[in-house]
C-alpha cells in the first residue's frame, strides 16, 4: 500500500517504510494511505477470540502491507506484553448499561500514548533497516503532557536514534513534567519551554520545513523524523483498540456482533479520535464519533460551524493535554472527506490567517461522522467526584471531559446506542486535581497528592507513579522557543 501527502503538492509516493520513517511529507503535509481497507464482518469475527497482540498485527497487516505478518506479530507481542501492560492491553469495563469505558492507561507511563508508543519504536527500527538507512533517526517531539514521557519510555536506548522532547513548562501536571525530568537514558534530551503547547508544536513544524536546518544535521549524520501523532506509525496502532473495543464489548455480550455503538473521545491534537473515524471506514459498526473538548474549545466550535478559528484566548486548564488550539491531525479528515486541494488550500488559510471556513456542503459530510462538545472545568470537577461517589470510578479529568459529553450527547439525541468512552489517563497522573474534585481540598503539594488521593480512596497507585518518589531530576533545562533550533543542533552533536 502507497502512501501520499494530505496536501498533494509533493509527488512523493511511498510504502508504509518510508512514510514511518520520514514522519512529515516533503510540502508539510501528512502521509495518508491511498485507500482504507477494509474490516469484513467475517473478519471482524474472526478477531473476537483472539488476544490483543494477534488482534493488533492483523490489524497493522492491512495497513502496513511492506511489514510481513511474521514482522508485526513479533512486535505487538513484544509491544503489548503482560510485563507492560498487564492481562490485558486496553480493557473495555461497564459504568452503566449504556455506557461503556476503554481504558487506555494501563501501560508503562499510565496513558494511552503507550499504545502506540510502546510498538512504534520497533516499527520505525524496521522501517531504517527496509530504506537502507544508516543515518542516526532524531525524533523530534513536541508534547502536552503524555506523548513526551511516552516517547522517551519508547525510545530509550534504541539503536540508532535520539529522542529529543519539548514540553510547555507551564502546561503539564507535575507528574507529568516529573516523568520527563527524571527519565532515564543515553540518547534522550528534553527541554521545557516558556510558551503553551500549540509554540511547541509550532517551533518543531518549523524545524522540520527548514532546509538548511537538515542540511546542518545530515551534515553530523542525523535525519529528523516525528514520534508525534502526525507520523502515521504513531496513528496507526491507534486504530486497533477501537477494533479491538468493539471486538470485547460482542464477547462480553454488552452488544451483538453488527450492532452499531457511539464512541467519545477526549481530544486535543485529533489523532485518537481520527484513528476512531479510520476503524468506522473499515467497516467497524461505529455510529457518531462524539469530539470532547475542555474550553479550549476550537474543535467543538469547528464541528458545530464549519469555522476553524485559532485566533482565541488560550487556556491553561486541568486537562492541559487537551490544551490545543492548533489540531494538527484534523488536516487527515479534511484531506478524508475534502481531498488534497481544498485541504491544502484550508492549510495555507490557517497558517497565514490562523482561521478558515467550510462551506455548508463540507460541513454537513463531516457531520455525518463527528458532533463536537466541550466540558467546562466547573463540570470537569462535578463528573469526576460524580464518578467516584455513583459509579465507584477513579477517573482522571481529562476522562471527566468526555464523560460528562457523552451524557450530554445521549440526552440531546435521545440516544440508545452503546457509548463507548475512552478512558485516556490514569487519575494519578493528574491528581492534585482529581483529589480537589473528590474533597473540596487541596493536596499538601503536587509531589504529595498521588499518595493522599490514595489514602482517601483506597484505590491502589499504578506502580510507574509510585516509582517517581525520590528519583532524580536529569532534565532541567528551560529555554524560550525561539531557541528550540539551537538546542536540536547542539543535542545532535
Amino acid at each position: 500500500m502507497n502512501y501520499i501527502s494530505t496536501r498533494g503538492i509533493s509527488k512523493e509516493c511511498e510504502g508504509a517504510a518510508y512514510a514511518i520513517k520520514t514522519g512529515l511529507a516533503g510540502d508539510g503535509g501528512l502521509f495518508m494511505p491511498e485507500s482504507i481497507p477494509a474490516l469484513e464482518v467475517g473478519e471482524l469475527e474472526s478477531l473476537i477470540s483472539l488476544p490483543y497482540s494477534e488482534r493488533a498485527a492483523r490489524i497493522l497487516a492491512k495497513f502496513l502491507t511492506d511489514y510481513t505478518y511474521e514482522e508485526l506479530l513479533a512486535d505487538t507481542e513484544a509491544a503489548y506484553c503482560e510485563e507492560g501492560f498487564g492481562s490485558h492491553a486496553a480493557p473495555v469495563t461497564m459504568i452503566d448499561e449504556q455506557t461503556y469505558m476503554l481504558e487506555l492507561w494501563h501501560g508503562p507511563t499510565c496513558a494511552f500514548k503507550d499504545m502506540a508508543l510502546q510498538i512504534m519504536p520497533k516499527l520505525f527500527v524496521r522501517a531504517l533497516r527496509k530504506r537502507g538507512e544508516e543515518r542516526t533517526a532524531m525524533i523530534l517531539v513536541a508534547t502536552s503532557g503524555d506523548t513526551g514521557k511516552a516517547a522517551l519510555e519508547g525510545y530509550k536506548n534504541v539503536d540508532g536514534t535520539k529522542i529529543k522532547v519539548f514540553y510547555p513548562t507551564g502546561g503539564v501536571s507535575r507528574i507529568q513534567k516529573l516523568q520527563m525530568q527524571t527519565q532515564e537514558g543515553n540518547n534522550v534530551s528534553v527541554s521545557g519551554i516558556v510558551g503553551n503547547f500549540d509554540d511547541a508544536q509550532n517551533g518543531v513544524k518549523r524545524i522540520f520545513s527548514n532546509p538548511e536546518m537538515a542540511k546542518a544535521l545530515s551534515d553530523k549524520g542525523v535525519f529528523l523524523s516525528s514520534a508525534n501523532s502526525i507520523n502515521w506509525g504513531r496513528l496507526v496502532p491507534q486504530i486497533v483498540y477501537y477494533v479491538s473495543a468493539y471486538c470485547d464489548m460482542v464477547k462480553s455480550g454488552a452488544i451483538a456482533l453488527g450492532d452499531k455503538i457511539d464512541v467519545c473521545v477526549p481530544t486535543g491534537n485529533f489523532g485518537n479520535i481520527f484513528a476512531g473515524y479510520i476503524a468506522k471506514l473499515m467497516g467497524l459498526p461505529i455510529e457518531k464519533l462524539v469530539c470532547a473538548s475542555n474550553v479550549n474549545n476550537v474543535l467543538t466550535d469547528f464541528l458545530r460551524t464549519g469555522v476553524y478559528d485559532r485566533n482565541r484566548d488560550f487556556h491553561a486548564t486541568m486537562s492541559p493535554s487537551m490544551d490545543i488550539l492548533i489540531s494538527s491531525n484534523l488536516e487527515r479528515l479534511l484531506y478524508t472527506v475534502l481531498g488534497t486541494k481544498k485541504t491544502a488550500e484550508y492549510m495555507k488559510s490557517l497558517s497565514e490567517c490562523g482561521k478558515y471556513e467550510l462551506t455548508a456542503e463540507e460541513l454537513a459530510k463531516i457531520s455525518e461522522h463527528f458532533v463536537g462538545y466541550y466540558t467546562t472545568e466547573e463540570e470537569t470537577l462535578k463528573t469526576v467526584k460524580c464518578a467516584f461517589e455513583n459509579k465507584k470510578r477513579l477517573i482522571d479529568t481529562h476522562t471527566a471531559v468526555a464523560l460528562h459529553a457523552a451524557y450530554a450527547y445521549m440526552s440531546d439525541y435521545k440516544a440508545e446506542r452503546r457509548m463507548l468512552v475512552v478512558s485516556t489517563a490514569s487519575a494519578y497522573k493528574f491528581a492534585a486535581d482529581v483529589y480537589s474534585a473528590l474533597t473540596g481540598k487541596s493536596a499538601s503539594s503536587d509531589l504529595d497528592a498521588p499518595y493522599e488521593l490514595e489514602a482517601y480512596t483506597g484505590v491502589a497507585m499504578p506502580s510507574p507513579i509510585s516509582a517517581l518518589r525520590g528519583k532524580p531530576t536529569i532534565h532541567d533545562e528551560t529555554i524560550s522557543a525561539d531557541a528550540m533550533e539551537k538546542a536540536t543542533l547542539a543535542f545532535a552533536d
